[in-house]
């Protein structure tokens, strides 16, 4: 595919947007990925990456090993992704903190229309057999994904093991649609450490969290390229349910269970309830929060219609 430099400058712009989504404990970027139309091609391009590239690297030379990597479009994603996460760490960390509200009732808007815009790929009627097979796919993600949301977090840990281990997991959740790596990293302990590291620049740490990542990202992107493409529909319909599952951790009016305290010594809430605005005590936030969610609906409305009209332009 030739592509030119706004081609993969937007692309870099599409990675910025599942960084600062990956940051958030509730919100995937793999929700991202899929809205903007690279999911796929993020999906196949990392199945490329196995132990045959360096034959052929040694064989066939850099330049045929970096177009079969689809390098390029890797670059420019992955330079998105990790410009976003270490330049949003701490915005994102804040907004959390003083701005809860408002922030998750744009990604509870953004969720919403994320719903709408994949179950409409779901090129199957909803009758019979196989649309009972979609409808029982759905409810299975959906509750799998509102059974994450309600888990207790456990005892955090700062072992190396430990953390390549989250790592490893927590990316597996991020390229999915409606799981959050993120909120995995809470429920198991691993949050704190691992936005603190990336805070604070903790090479050490990073590095360790790093090899975890890719560990599980090259692992679970051959189940999801499987999947894909002997079970696309089921497949579809799974996401749409986790994405369904997933909106209980986003919904914007909590009452909070439990705390942690973060490395500034701030209690962050790590365990919540989700609630009715008129019965949250303090200002609901009630109209900026709507708008903010009809904004995050909106957006992804207006990201769909530019790339329908992108693939009509290019057919």
């Amino acid at each position: 595919m030739k592509r030119s430099i706004i081609d993969y400058l937007v692309i870099s712009l599409k990675g910025m947007a599942m960084g600062a989504a990956d940051v958030v404990p509730g919100v995937s970027g793999g929700t991202i990925a899929f809205i903007s139309g690279i999911y796929e091609e993020l999906i196949e391009s990392l199945n490329n990456i196995n132990s045959s590239i360096f034959n052929e690297l040694k064989s066939k030379g850099v330049k045929y090993t970096w177009k079969k990597l689809n390098g390029p479009f890797l670059l420019a994603l992955m330079s998105g992704v990790l410009i976003s996460v270490f330049s949003l760490a701490k915005v994102v960390e804040w907004l959390l903190e003083h701005q809860p509200i408002l922030l998750w009732a744009f990604f509870f808007g953004l969720v919403s229309a994320s719903i709408v815009y994949i179950s409409k790929q779901i090129k199957t009627t909803l009758w019979g057999l196989l649309g009972l097979k979609v409808y029982l796919a759905i409810a299975i993600g959906g509750s799998f994904a509102y059974f994450i949301t309600i888990l207790n977090p456990i005892e955090t840990s700062d072992s190396n093991l430990f953390l390549f281990f989250a790592g490893a997991l927590a990316i597996c959740a991020m390229i999915l649609p409606g799981i959050s790596g993120a909120f995995i990293l809470v429920i198991i302990g691993a949050y704190g450490p691992v936005l603190e590291a990336i805070s604070n620049r903790d090479i050490k740490t990073i590095l360790v969290i790093g090899a975890g990542t890719i560990v599980g990202l090259l692992s679970f992107s051959k189940l999801l390229k499987w999947l894909f493409k002997f079970y696309r529909q089921l497949t579809l319909a799974v996401l749409t349910g986790f994405m369904i599952g997933s909106l209980n951790k986003i919904w914007p009016w909590k009452v909070t269970l439990t705390y942690r305290i973060n490395s500034e010594g701030f209690k962050v809430p790590v365990n919540e309830k989700s609630i009715s605005p008129f019965s949250y005590d303090g200002d609901p936030q009630f109209i900026q929060a709507i708008c903010l969610m009809l904004l995050g609906f909106f957006i992804i409305l207006f990201l769909e219609k530019i790339g329908n009209n992108k693939k009509t332009v290019d057919k």
